[in-house]
């Protein structure tokens, strides 16, 4: 049995169900909602006897959601097309500012050219989106990512992702924690990992957030006060 957590791409971006997964799960509170105000999740099926199966059990157990949480999910998912797209588009620009960027020891965003699954996503993705979500290892390790996560001004450091607003965390010391060190870095959660969940902002402003956050920790330029559309925070 195949069981896919879809919830970093949303059912606007890829659907598993389509490619042979048996089960697929989502957790609404992210993507599909994006307004982080609500705690839901789903669960879809390729096999009526396990749909009738796990629904006679939430039935049972009285594990539904209640009345607000599914009007505020079903306003969410109105705009969950757009968002899902804003937040891809947003993610790609900062990948490849990564990328170029010689503080950053490696970048891992299936939208970007350079990715080893890129085929994967061009087959499986509507249009090739990567989402919103990306990763990166910074130069100066777990104190290096740290910092970063401190000096950044419109990324808000939070374990969550999906919403409109864009968050920064670093995952070994975070949602990762509770995992042994040789299990999530086998897994490629190193130390000097850093996450990133690309909201709605302006996308220039993400870049710009992202490179000064960069010099400020691995450089230590002094930075500037101002943001400015396109370019972002500049130096002082």
């Amino acid at each position: 049995m195949v069981v896919v957590d879809n919830t970093f791409l949303s059912p606007y971006i890829q659907n598993p169900l389509s490619h042979g997964a048996d089960i697929v799960v989502h957790s609404v509170t992210k993507y599909i909602n994006g307004h982080s105000d609500v705690l839901m999740g789903v669960a879809a099926f390729n096999s009526d006897v396990l749909f009738e199966k796990l629904k006679f059990l939430q039935n049972a157990i009285g594990a539904v959601p209640s009345p607000f949480d599914c009007w505020l999910a079903h306003r969410g998912v109105k705009t969950l097309h757009l968002r899902a797209r804003e937040a891809s588009r947003n993610a790609l620009l900062v990948a490849q500012a990564l990328e170029e960027s010689p503080h950053v020891l490696a970048v891992n965003y299936p939208g970007s050219a350079s990715h080893r699954h890129r085929k994967i996503a061009l087959k499986q993705h509507r249009d090739g989106l990567g989402g919103g979500m990306l990763s990166f290892r910074i130069k100066g390790g777990s104190e290096a990512a740290a910092r970063f996560c401190q000096a950044t001004r419109i990324f808000t450091l939070a374990e969550s992702l999906g919403g409109v607003e864009s968050l920064v965390e670093v995952p070994a010391s975070m949602t990762h924690m509770g995992i042994p060190r040789e299990q999530r870095e086998a897994a490629g959660v190193f130390e000097d990992l850093v996450r990133l969940s690309c909201g709605v902002e302006d996308g220039g402003d993400l870049v710009g957030d992202v490179r000064q956050a960069l010099e400020r920790v691995v450089v230590g330029a002094k930075i500037g006060n101002g943001v400015g559309r396109g370019n972002g925070v500049g130096h002082a």
